[in-house]
């Protein structure tokens, strides 16, 4: 029995390197919170979860007051108990993004806790189905771009391996998207996939507008055009379009990827684990996904995500956006493959010294067993 007896929290806010724009907003910041779990054995494990630029003390604090202090004493190898516990024990602020985003700092930093106990790498405990996936990029396709820019490090990217890039779309005529498409496909030729976003910019029309021109254009698919909350506007989006429609990152459980494949509202999955609650639910959305023929390609997070890839079998890219070089080792690559780490747990090789020196102050809080 893996009895949690201790438990810390705190935020690091990470910059992006390079500008990051898209159709709707600006990535301002990374806030990542972080949980770190120890056992009356001494196992500690260390998961996080993040935001964009807000909201993390808000997560810190559902932490700190609620669902933390529910967490002493419970059976760490019990994931599954203890994350539907934790659900049900605030139940009245699910299901939605802080809730979500709280349990998945607690829940990745209890599977963090099980591979390290069991010496097993994530990608093997949680299913073992490969120990590499091929990789796009997302880091040079962003909004503000030029064209020309975007040709540049698309062909860069092929040239270290990669196999696609994601263009985010949404410029105010559908001419500026397809400048900025057409340049890409011309470039690169018709053997490199290219991903288009719209970030949930546009109305029904205007996403039906750009159809023609990603069906020409062979793009590998057509991601949140519409609002997350739009369910049937993506279904009659997808029974229009031969590019299939991509959702995920904006919804936050099991149950809400099950409505949207109940009603033919997608043809890629991209639930991501932070977003959706951690790895317990991530991977009953892969294997609902799975169950209906659909691939799981999930959102953002790829030092994590690299191993929930490689668990499942039907997961064909890792998004390759690079976020946590500052405080940990870089995540291996072979080329344009991303490498399952082989470490027990999680497998990602913090920077201690660096998470200390960035951790925001105040942030900082811990909980205890009270012995009694």
């Amino acid at each position: 029995m893996a009895r949690i007896v201790h438990a810390e929290a705190f935020l690091v806010d990470l910059e992006p390197r390079v500008r990051r724009t898209d159709a709707i907003q600006s990535f301002k910041s990374q806030e990542t919170i972080f949980v770190r779990v120890t056992d009356a054995d001494g196992a500690a494990g260390m998961g996080y979860s993040y935001t964009i630029g807000d909201g993390g003390h808000a997560v810190l604090s559902l932490l700190e007051r609620t669902l933390l202090p529910a967490l002493m004493g419970r059976d760490g190898d019990m994931i599954e108990q203890v994350w539907r516990g934790l659900l049900f024990r605030s139940h009245a602020t699910a299901v939605g993004p802080i809730m979500s985003l709280a349990l998945a700092a607690i829940d990745t930093a209890l599977w963090d806790l099980r591979g390290r106990r069991a010496g097993l790498p994530l990608h093997v405990l949680a299913g073992g189905a490969k120990s590499a996936v091929r990789m796009y990029s997302t880091e040079g396709g962003w909004l503000h771009l030029e064209p020309a820019a975007l040709v540049d490090d698309a062909l860069a990217m092929r040239e270290a391996g990669f196999h696609g890039s994601k263009i985010k779309i949404g410029t105010p005529t559908v001419s500026g998207d397809a400048a900025r498409l057409s340049a890409v496909r011309a470039a690169l030729g018709e053997d490199y996939e290219i991903m288009t976003d719209a970030n949930q910019s546009m109305t029904a029309p205007e996403a039906a507008r750009r159809l023609p021109l990603l069906e020409q254009l062979n793009i590998a698919w057509f991601e949140e055009p519409l609002p997350a909350d739009d369910i049937a506007g993506h279904a009659r989006l997808a029974r229009q379009s031969r590019v299939p429609v991509a959702v995920g990152e904006s919804l936050y459980s099991p149950g809400q990827f099950a409505d949207y494949i109940a009603a033919g509202a997608c043809g890629i999955v991209q639930a991501d684990v932070a977003r959706v609650g951690g790895i317990t639910p991530w991977l009953k959305v892969a294997h609902l996904a799975e169950a209906h023929n659909l691939s799981i390609c999930p959102h953002f997070l790829m030092e994590i995500h690299v191993s929930l890839v490689c668990a499942v079998p039907n997961a064909p890219w890792l998004e390759y956006i690079p976020q946590l070089d500052d405080i940990a080792a870089p995540m291996a690559r072979d080329g344009g493959m991303a490498i399952a780490p082989a470490a027990p747990g999680l497998g990602i090789a913090w920077d201690h010294d660096s998470l200390r020196a960035r951790t925001m102050q105040g942030s900082r809080l811990t909980v205890t067993e009270d012995p009694a």
